[in-house]
C-alpha cells in the first residue's frame, strides 16, 4: 500500500462493501481490484494511447490518480464494479487491464474496459468482456457500451461479445480535452 494514499483508510469501508464476484477464464481471472494494482494501473494509463481510448483517464495522469481510482472501486457506496484482468495464475502479469460495470437505472449497466498497450491484439479484451457478460454479476437485463470511432478494435470486442450497434453519439474524453465521436452498443441479456 502506498503511504499517505486514500487507500490507507479503506479497511472500514471494505468491510461494509458489497461482495464482488471472481470470474475465471481460460487465460486469466477477473477479480476485484486491490491496493497493489495502483502501480500497474498508473504504468499502463501513462501511455497516451490507453488514456485517449477512454472517457475518464487524464493524460498525463496526475499524482495519486491511480490510488484514488482503486479507492473508489473498493468503496462501500460505489456504483461501478471494477475487475482486474489478472493473468498471474497463468504465467502472465498480475494486471493486464480492467473491465467494469456501472449500475444504471432499470436493471441496466454500462460496460467499460481497457487493456495495457503491450497486450493489444491478444484477444484478452474479448475474453474479459465475454466472461463478464456471461457472468452478468449485476443481473442486468441490458448492457450498454461505447467505443470511440477511431478505435475499431474496441468496437470489434463489443460485436464479438454479442453487442449490437445502436447509433452514433459523442462523449467527452478527458485525455483528449474534447468531445469524440462514438459508436453506441447494446446487449440484451436473457
Amino acid at each position: 500500500m502506498r503511504e499517505g494514499s486514500r487507500l490507507d483508510d479503506l479497511k472500514p469501508a471494505l468491510a461494509e462493501g458489497p461482495a464482488q464476484s471472481v470470474i475465471a477464464t481460460e487465460r486469466f481471472t477477473l477479480r476485484p481490484l486491490r491496493a497493489s494494482d495502483a502501480g500497474l494501473i498508473e504504468h499502463y494509463t501513462a501511455d497516451r494511447r490507453v488514456a485517449e481510448g477512454t472517457r475518464a483517464i487524464p493524460h498525463p495522469l496526475p499524482r495519486g490518480a491511480a490510488d484514488s481510482f482503486v479507492a473508489r472501486a473498493l468503496a462501500a457506496d460505489r456504483s461501478e464494479d471494477v475487475w482486474a484482468i489478472d493473468g498471474s495464475d497463468h504465467k502472465l502479469t498480475e494486471l493486464l487491464g480492467v473491465v467494469s460495470l456501472t449500475r444504471m437505472e432499470g436493471s441496466q449497466s454500462e460496460l467499460g474496459f481497457w487493456i495495457g498497450a503491450g497486450f493489444w491484439n491478444t484477444g484478452f479484451a474479448t475474453e474479459a468482456v465475454a466472461a463478464l457478460v456471461a457472468a452478468n454479476p449485476h443481473d442486468a437485463r441490458t448492457l450498454f457500451a461505447e467505443a470511440f470511432q477511431d478505435n475499431p478494435g474496441s468496437a470489434r470486442v463489443l460485436t464479438n461479445c454479442g453487442f449490437v450497434y445502436l447509433g452514433d453519439a459523442e462523449s467527452w474524453s478527458v485525455a483528449r480535452g474534447g468531445r469524440v465521436p462514438t459508436w453506441t452498443y447494446l446487449r440484451k441479456m436473457a
